[in-house]
């Protein structure tokens, strides 16, 4: 017999479902511009299409993410599923087993798409390991829990799991997926918010946060260099540094152009190469055996972003919405 699916859901970002999750004993969606959902066909296009002229303002992205998790919750999730709510006003996981059937209450209700469930078992937060905390804290109002459902099964068995802090292996995991995340965002959003000469600007911005003086050639007029870095005010002493750039994420920089580069590089000059791509193996090649010549691919360039993020002016954070935050760091854990 197949396990059953476990879902996870949020009470809205200040958690202000909560009264009605818990004393209703009812799980729910807003997106109060939706229709009752029963009455669309049950299939992703027409729930698509709904979802398209409820929200027209909306982005793109926007769309089939809402579509997904108002489809699934009407015809996916199925009775005797279970269901996972991690409540924000006391810290509690709220585990429960779905009991009924999708309900409209009316556009007149903040939270119209529901169904019943029954609560099982109330967790604290601390009982649970970071990968499946890290797990249910999704962006999504409404999703499947994979990577650890079979932990939360434990749980409401009884097999509450009682690992030391110092021990947990998803603390890692976890790490891990905070870096990757942010590494993603930001170079997508550089990619989609300053495609092209833009780009070419906040590389010059970057650099001198970094202590160079930078020129940044005028668009379409940059034969090749797109900014000349240099540490003196007037631009005569050495180091002088030529860059180029490019902004396109998905692209993977070749030899030839790298060359390119490094043919307007005099003998006592510096190349610097930035991409948010990466580079191929030929290229990578050719720059280790020239001294003065650098690539930077997207990995490396988020580095150094964060590196000197404090520095930027308003408007390149205005691009680059960013927050420190301080997560666990096993290794120095391990060390104590």
């Amino acid at each position: 017999m197949s396990k059953p699916t476990i879902w996870g859901i949020h009470a809205g970002r200040t958690g202000d479902a909560h009264s009605l999750f818990i004393n209703n004993s009812e799980i729910a969606l807003s997106w109060a511009e939706m229709p009752d959902l029963s009455t669309i066909q049950p299939n992703r296009d027409s729930f698509k299409a709904v979802v398209a002229r409820a929200f027209p303002s909306a982005k793109p992205g926007a769309i089939p993410n809402y579509t997904g998790q108002l489809f699934r919750f009407v015809h996916e999730m199925k009775q005797g599923d279970l269901v996972v709510y991690p409540s924000k006003a006391d810290r509690i996981i709220n585990i429960g087993q779905v009991v009924g059937d999708y309900v409209y209450q009316g556009k007149n209700e903040a939270y119209p798409h529901r169904r019943a469930v029954k609560w099982l078992k109330a967790v604290p937060r601390l009982n649970f390991s970071q990968g499946a905390l890290y797990e249910i804290g999704s962006a999504m109002s409404f999703f499947q829990i994979k990577n650890y459902a079979d932990e939360f099964r434990a749980v409401l068995e009884g097999n509450e799991p009682s690992v030391p802090v110092k021990q947990d292996p998803t603390i890692s995991l976890v790490q891990s997926n905070i870096e990757e995340t942010s590494k993603d965002y930001i170079i997508k959003a550089l990619a989609q918010e300053l495609k092209g000469h833009p780009f070419a600007e906040f590389v010059g911005h970057l650099l001198k946060t970094m202590g160079y003086r930078t020129r940044v050639s005028p668009e379409g007029t940059d034969g090749g260099v797109d900014i000349i870095a240099h540490k003196d005010e007037l631009g005569f002493e050495p180091p002088i540094i030529k860059v180029q750039v490019k902004s396109a994420e998905a692209s993977s920089i070749g030899d030839p152009v790298v060359a390119a580069l490094y043919g307007k590089v005099d003998p006592k000059e510096f190349g610097l190469f930035v991409t948010l791509g990466t580079y191929t193996n030929q290229a990578k090649q050719f720059a280790r055996g020239k001294a003065n010549l650098r690539l930077i691919d997207g990995d490396e360039l988020v580095q150094l972003i964060l590196l000197h993020y404090e520095q930027f002016d308003s408007r390149y954070k205005g691009v680059l919405p960013l927050k420190r935050v301080y997560v666990p760091d096993p290794d120095q854990s391990d060390e104590e």
